[in-house]
């Protein structure tokens, strides 16, 4: 997993001051990927991922990262 690496210090600067809050928070994946998601986790617990469904799983959680990471700011921005 990333940490908080500065290079999306910017972008996600950008998104929490022009995003539409509510929305962002509110934002879940569709559930075909939800589903693709669960199916690439199942995979993972049971030991059988390809090499391409690693990769995918790892752009998954990269993508999560920075949600939360928007989120997280978003709601920071919130606080009095």
């Amino acid at each position: 997993m990333i940490s908080h690496p500065a290079v999306y210090e910017d972008l996600l600067t950008l998104l929490a001051e022009s995003a539409d809050a509510d929305r962002v928070l509110g934002f879940r994946l569709s559930p075909e990927k939800q589903a693709r998601l669960d199916d690439l986790l199942e995979k993972n617990r049971e030991g059988i991922l390809t090499e391409e469904e690693s990769d995918e799983l790892d752009n998954f959680e990269r993508f999560e990262h920075v949600v939360r990471l928007l989120k997280a700011r978003l709601l920071q921005q919130r606080q009095p």
